[in-house]
């Protein structure tokens, strides 16, 4: 590493971290910790022991990843050094600078509170409401404030940990072993490399139940049973397709922890336990198919991983084929292409917000030093991502061969760390016939222009066969927005049988046509309790939508009733954006809502909606 902080050589080199992880070959993290008695409210104390092989030419001093909320009592070190708004460097001297090949073996005391990436929950925070809450959550670079780690996607490596908890908890991890041992310890091992993202802890008033031969649900006690009746039988349908497409599955168990209502992402792939917003327990399996994207990263993002997160796409865009594969061969190609459709119109959203030549509106994403990556995150990587992988599989010309490819891709490069330069070269490789066409350098689709230019895919999909259950759903979005309501026609149409993407498509068109003429949302409402009494999250966001571009004050406490229930960031901020940017009463219940609501949310949600709202964001 150079002497600037988090400046590396190459392409590789990411600038989101502070660490010297280009001078070593990390091997294991042994670690472990106590979660706090009431005494010391909200402070895990832990002891990281890090062992790495140093490389030729290293220098006398080790940087690690750490966060000003991280307390260093012992590390033989200098003190923690600035880095960036998200973190610092922890500098440890060496004696002398070390031998390549020689092993490094460093012991640090430390305590972390509460910074970005250990969240403390209140009782009041959780669903059961009778116990407080912690878990870590570590993508993109927030793991370095709950342990010093090398917090960058290039280094993986295999962890133990030891956790203790106070009586009444118990202690998961993203772990392939988990025991329980005397005075409520538990001791975990990750025995494949992963990056430091992928580290999460839970500590909470946690049961289980089997789902699957090797998948369990967790939840507090009040969700369980709930939770088992929604997945029971159905994640090892969706683990059996993926490892037909794209190869063992390597990590053990699949297991699901449904996390407090506050949880802001809709899931977080941590290896052996996907994280999820209690948002999916719609109580009828409508949204079961939304776990396909988190077991599609088993694969595409923990297995083989972005060596940096300017390449995100890597990551998100292959994930999102292969999600819309496993969805092909279980659900058909219709209804993949009506979901990929919804997909679309997020990306077409999102562009027409920031503008096409946005520079986050490339795939490779150029992240100056000191920006948090966290604060790059939108559409494009998942859905132009799709969008590149889809042309990819176009220039094959033959799906069972694109198959083949992704097989030998992640056999290629499991447990490593790539960049798209490594993707696109071996792809060339596998299809030599291809490279000797210069498929590379089409003009208009050169795979240069795909990575680094911004704007709308040169390239998209077809998405045709999803026609047939589009028409229908177009047709009476028109006949909703029509001046006088025809309702013959519109009780012609039977929604019974139509399944939540179907629906998603419908309310996104009546959406797109809104404001509609007076009266006619009312009818709407009254007409489908299916969709204005759902609770379905999906449904719920887009009539919430709905409600606020067509002023039905009426309908208000649906959005006041949808954002106290839950804190998704991805239904959070689109709200608040309606809602500022609509009438004073919509502005008015904007303020009322975050001001009863902030507490349980977590603090970049928080801080997003600060911003939307025009108040003073607090420093993450």
């Amino acid at each position: 590493m150079g002497s600037s902080p988090g400046a590396g050589h190459g392409p590789g080199a990411d600038v989101a971290s502070a660490s010297s992880a280009a001078r070593g070959r990390c091997g294991t993290c042994t670690w472990s910790c106590a979660s706090p008695s009431r005494r010391r409210a909200r402070r895990l104390r832990g002891r990281a022991r890090w062992s790495c092989a140093a490389r030729a030419g290293a220098a006398a001093e080790l940087r690690l990843d750490a966060h000003p909320s991280l307390a260093v009592s012992r590390a033989a070190l200098l003190p923690p050094r600035p880095f960036a708004s998200y973190g610092s460097a922890l500098h440890i001297a060496l004696p002398q600078p070390p031998r390549a090949g020689q092993l490094l073996t460093l012991l640090i005391d430390y305590e972390a509170g509460e910074g970005p990436g250990v969240c403390w929950l209140s009782p009041e925070q959780t669903a059961g409401k009778q116990k407080p809450y912690m878990y870590t959550q570590g993508q993109a670079v927030l793991n370095r404030s709950f342990f010093p780690c090398f917090d960058t996607p290039s280094v993986k490596f295999t962890y133990s940990a030891t956790v203790k908890v106070p009586e009444g908890f118990t202690a998961v991890m993203s772990a392939t072993s988990w025991e329980k041992q005397k005075d409520n310890t538990f001791v975990f091992k990750m025995s494949q490399p992963i990056p430091s993202y992928l580290i999460a802890l839970v500590v909470g008033d946690i049961v289980s139940a089997d789902v699957g031969p090797r998948s369990r649900v967790w939840a507090e006690p009040c969700l369980i049973e709930a939770a088992k009746k929604e997945y029971d039988g159905v994640i090892e349908e969706f683990l059996v397709v993926g490892e037909k497409l794209f190869g063992p599955y390597v990590w053990g168990r699949y297991d699901i922890l449904f996390m407090p209502p506050s949880f802001p992402f809709g899931g977080m792939e941590n290896p052996c336990l996907t994280f999820v917003t209690p948002c999916l327990l719609a109580g009828d399996r409508s949204l079961v198919d939304v776990i396909i994207h988190e077991i599609s990263h088993s694969w595409f993002g923990n297995l083989v991983t972005n060596a940096t997160w300017g390449e995100f796409w890597l990551n998100e865009g292959f994930t999102m084929y292969a999600q819309r594969r496993i969805t092909t061969e279980v659900y058909g190609l219709p209804y993949t292409c009506l979901e990929a459709a919804t997909g679309r119109a997020l990306l077409r959203q999102h562009m027409d917000a920031t503008g096409e030549d946005h520079p986050l509106n490339k795939l490779r994403v150029v992240i100056e030093p000191g920006i948090n990556p966290d604060d790059t995150y939108n559409e494009t990587p998942y859905e132009k991502g799709y969008c590149f992988v889809s042309y990819l599989a176009h220039l094959v010309g033959n799906q069972s061969k694109f198959d083949a490819f992704l097989q030998a891709y992640v056999n290629r490069f499991k447990f490593q760390s790539i960049t798209a330069d490594d993707t696109l070269g071996f792809f060339l490789e596998y299809f030599p016939e291809l490279k000797e066409k210069g498929v590379d350098s089409i003009p208009g689709f050169e795979f240069d222009r795909w990575l680094n230019t911004p704007g709308w895919p040169p390239y998209l999909p077809d998405l045709s066969p999803g026609q047939q259950l589009m028409r229908p759903a177009d047709e009476l979005a028109e006949l909703w927005a029509a001046d006088s309501l025809n309702m013959e026609a519109i009780e012609a149409v039977d929604i019974t049988g139509w399944r939540t993407y179907q629906l998603v498509y419908f309310l996104d068109q009546v959406l797109q046509k809104s404001p509609l003429p007076e009266g006619n949302l009312k009818r709407l409402s009254k007409m489908y309790p299916k969709i204005s009494k759902a609770q379905n999250a999906e449904l719920r966001l887009r009539w919430c939508q709905i409600i606020l571009k067509n002023n039905l004050e009426a309908e208000y406490s649906k959005v006041k009733d949808f954002l106290h229930s839950q804190g998704k960031q991805k239904y959070t901020l689109p709200l608040y954006r309606a809602m500022w940017g609509g009438s004073e009463a919509t502005r008015a219940l904007a303020m009322e809502t975050f001001s009863a609501t902030a507490p349980q949310l977590h603090v970049n949600v928080q801080n997003y909606v600060k911003k939307i709202l025009g108040l003073a964001a607090a420093e993450a």
